[in-house]
């Protein structure tokens, strides 16, 4: 592996020499701080199911799909059985412990591309607002600038690989994307983390957080399978309830 794996002190540098202003630097470094927190959350509550999968009823909804009884019933619906932690509901048992280190320094980093993807950013006297038909390229120019700044690439990756639930080649061929054709998806349970906690709150201005019923309404405007994507992960890693975490920014609820 090249390049380093920032501290958290270098990550705030890496936001700070990037960002054009303050106001820009508050928007996009709290939204990662969110991220990061919920990613954590999310890949605590993997861990916490990893580490119980031997002692799991064979029939809970936590081992579906892996073999236990749960995955072969089709007449009744498997129930969780471990309750609720750090408010995720839900969530199967993953292959593998999850990085939770690696989580957050890849959620705090994930949208550093979005600062060069500003129409005004806070240095011309106007309020911040995006660059629309740019914005869909802030994933591949915060992984440049992370490279650029001698991150390694699994780090970087976090930046490239977040966009929607997954960005693939032929979405981006048959969606006329200014990208390169090519996948832009989560290659690891890390990534995929950060993608899934990227979900729960928007930088639109003002910015809010939105529930994984709210965000299932958003991705079905780019199609059912969009839709399935989503709703499989939440299969997977359970429903965040972000409502506490509104409350405490401040912020709006979508639900």
């Amino acid at each position: 592996m090249t390049g380093y794996i920032p501290t958290l002190e270098q990550v705030d540098e890496l936001h700070h020499r990037i960002a054009p202003s303050d106001a820009a630097y508050d928007l996009i470094h709290r939204h990662c701080v969110i991220v990061a927190r919920i990613a954590r959350a999310l890949a605590r509550r993997q861990n916490a199911l990893f580490t119980r999968r031997c002692t799991l009823p064979q029939d809970a909804a936590e081992l579906a799909g892996r073999g236990g009884a749960a995955a072969s019933d089709t007449n009744t619906e498997a129930q969780h059985v471990v309750p609720p932690s750090d408010n995720v509901i839900g969530g199967k048992v993953p292959p593998r412990l999850i990085d939770e280190h690696l989580v957050v320094i890849g959620g705090l980093l994930h949208d550093i591309g979005t600062y060069r993807v500003l129409k005004h950013d806070g240095t011309d006297g106007e309020p911040l607002q995006f660059n629309g038909p740019e914005y869909i390229k802030h994933g591949i120019l915060g992984y440049e600038y992370l490279l650029e700044q001698g991150v390694a690439e699994e780090i970087a990756q976090f930046a490239r690989n977040h966009t929607g639930v997954g960005l693939t080649k032929d979405d981006v061929v048959r969606q006329g994307l200014p990208l390169p054709p090519a996948d832009y998806v989560p290659v690891n349970l890390e990534q995929e983390l950060v993608m899934v906690a990227d979900k729960y709150n928007s930088k639109s201005l003002p910015p809010k957080f939105l529930t994984a019923d709210a965000y299932t309404v958003r991705a079905e405007r780019f199609g059912e399978e969009n839709k399935q994507r989503w709703l499989d992960l939440l299969d997977q890693y359970g429903v965040v309830d972000v409502e506490p975490m509104a409350a405490e920014y401040g912020m709006v609820l979508k639900r």
